[in-house]
């Protein structure tokens, strides 16, 4: 009997250092300037917070942003297999085509790029939030609307959770943004950051 206990102490002793001992999840945040703390300091836009509020959860996660100002879907395409590869991401999030909507690129290789990122994503094992944008109306509504369509299409075939539009209830107020009228001010971003996370929070779990 006294060796029977002692056995069980050593193996609850071993399992409960696998738990403590067991790394953090991550989310991997692949975006452009709206995610890369745009001419704010980068402690105050939404993905380090998101880290800072991720890093207090039981078990902990941890937040790569792999965010670069000016980036497309097609460069952001690019460098999402190295990135799966390293930080192996239970979550990913993709918030691309601001970019490629201000330029006038085609919608077709949104869709395309979007959707081969979220399959790619997926592949590995990860699970996927898409955070779509709106442009300004001087776009006019045909295109406006067309990547509103492309958000919503690639999340509906690729089975990814989506955010309609990141800067919802943000955008519109002048005082929340910078003079560009493109990118939040640094108070703002708790703002940004609570848009995301009624999506996000399901995918945690």
């Amino acid at each position: 009997m006294r060796r029977f206990l002692c056995c069980l102490v050593v193996l609850l002793g071993a399992v409960v250092g696998t738990a403590q001992a067991a790394p953090s999840k991550t989310v991997l945040v692949l975006g452009d300037s709206l995610s890369a703390a745009h001419n704010i300091p980068v402690e105050s836009g939404w993905v380090h917070l998101l880290g800072d509020r991720l890093a207090k959860m039981e078990p902990g996660w941890t937040v790569v942003n792999a965010s670069i100002s000016g980036e497309t879907s097609l460069s952001g395409r690019n460098r999402l297999p190295a990135l799966l590869e390293k930080y192996h991401p239970s979550v990913v999030v993709i918030e691309l085509g601001a970019n490629d909507g201000l330029r006038g690129l085609a919608l077709a290789q949104l869709r395309d790029n979007l959707s081969a990122m979220v399959e790619a994503a997926r592949q590995a094992k990860a699970r996927v939030l898409l955070l779509g944008i709106e442009l300004p109306v001087n776009y006019g509504p045909q295109y406006r609307d067309g990547l509103r369509t492309v958000y919503a299409d690639v999340a509906s075939k690729e089975q990814a959770a989506l955010l309609p539009f990141l800067l919802d209830g943000v955008a519109l107020r002048p005082e929340l943004m910078q003079e560009d009228g493109l990118h939040p001010i640094a108070s703002a971003q708790p703002r940004v950051l609570d848009n995301v996370w009624m999506p996000l929070q399901p995918l945690l779990r």
